[in-house]
């Protein structure tokens, strides 16, 4: 049988300190600082509510509430997912140190019985007994310096479950405040007569062009084809090249061109967004269609300078008339979908967080552009942002 000082000794070594590779993984502070910037900037999109109410435009104003909320909830997202993910890298360590610590613990526990412990004698003699204690000096300090590290990375953890539930209450004390917004923002749009007006309601020639249409390119390859009065473009749109912001929080599930998993490929981009998220126009623009179209959902079609169109669709709710003016960042719809309750939502969405990918992001937005009757990427005319990227394989 193995001495038990030597077992003792070797169980040490076992939970020697870590390598610099696992002391140099970055700290969960960060995520939770990062996290709690964004929880902070949800509490003050939701504290501007009875301002936007009370506002002389509360279109704007309900629109910059809703915006931000919604920004707020995609940096919160991203900040809990990367704290989440810290705490399963803990986590996973722990298991795998589990076998060693077992080790140690079960040597410590047969040196507290054993009768060599009064004088913690080696078997070879008083000569193997020194050096042995030498070697068990230069251990020891290994193993508080462990056993330290074992004790932040619980604090840590522990840090990570207080943040997660704190944004839990938190979104479901803000939700309803969200939803309110949303719903006066409906009706807002739906009594603004502020908007210029550049023709009329759609002509006969658009309502037979939709009736005959058979699929989303043949019915906006149509549209660009008809002949309206939308006057002059409002702003050098060719000149924003490249600094367009996305129309919607979420994420790109596809890029243009790129096949699904049928192997339909769509000259557009379709993003994944959360239930009822809001939609706003990129760019100053004329409205040219809004309304269902087949099996899309509603569609809104928007020309931001002459010979060019943009396509949105898959939205629950378009807002505006044929022919309104659009500034740019005004709300144009609003996806569909149902929310949790607010019990729910706010667990709920730390859940999601976790998981990453598209987890809670239910519904997709299709947006196209378009130049005459080509179809453009929109990569080479949109900004990606950390709320807004490509979906990571």
């Amino acid at each position: 049988m193995k001495p038990l000082f030597s077992l003792i000794l070797a169980a040490l070594i076992a939970v020697a300190p870590p390598s610099t590779a696992q002391e140099t993984q970055p700290s969960v502070t960060a995520a939770v600082a990062e996290a709690e910037g964004a929880a902070a900037q949800l509490r003050a999109a939701v504290e501007k509510l009875a301002d936007a109410v009370s506002a002389d435009d509360q279109v704007v104003a309900l629109t910059e509430v809703i915006r931000g909320y919604e920004q707020g909830l995609a940096a919160l997202r991203d900040g809990l997912r990367q704290a989440s993910a810290r705490e399963a890298e803990l986590r996973a360590r722990f298991e795998a140190q589990r076998g060693r610590l077992v080790s140690v613990l079960g040597a410590m526990t047969a040196l507290q019985q054993a009768p060599e412990t009064t004088m913690l004698l080696h078997p070879a003699g008083a000569l193997a007994n020194a050096r042995s204690g030498m070697v068990m000096s230069d251990v020891t300090p290994g193993l508080r310096a462990e056993a330290e590290r074992l004790q932040e990375d619980l604090a840590e953890i522990a840090t990570v479950r207080d943040l997660q539930a704190g944004a839990a209450q938190m979104l479901g004390a803000g939700l309803a405040s969200v939803q309110e917004a949303r719903r006066l923002l409906a009706s807002a749009v739906t009594d603004r007569s502020s908007l210029p007006v550049r023709y009329a309601d759609a002509p006969a020639e658009l309502q037979k062009l939709r009736d005959a249409a058979q699929s989303l390119d043949e019915f906006a390859a149509g549209v660009s084809r008809l002949q309206l009065d939308v006057g002059p473009p409002m702003e050098d749109f060719e000149g924003a090249q490249g600094t367009l912001p996305l129309p919607v929080v979420g994420t790109i599930l596809r890029l243009y061109g790129q096949p699904d998993a049928a192997g339909v490929e769509r000259p557009g981009w379709v993003i994944a967004t959360p239930p009822a998220a809001l939609v706003t126009t990129p760019w100053a623009a004329t409205i040219r269609y809004r309304g269902p179209l087949l099996d899309y959902g509603n569609v809104m079609i928007i020309e931001p300078a002459r010979g060019y169109l943009l396509v949105f669709a898959g939205m629950s709710q378009v807002f505006g008339e044929v022919g309104d003016v659009l500034q740019a960042g005004d709300p144009i719809g609003l996806m569909g979908g149902t929310e949790a309750s607010a019990q729910e939502f706010g667990a709920q969405f730390v859940a999601d967080a976790a998981i990453g990918g598209n987890a809670g992001r239910t519904e997709s937005l299709y947006l196209e552009l378009r130049k005459g009757q080509e179809t453009l990427d929109p990569a080479e005319w949109f900004v990606l942002n950390p709320v807004v990227e490509p979906e990571q394989d």
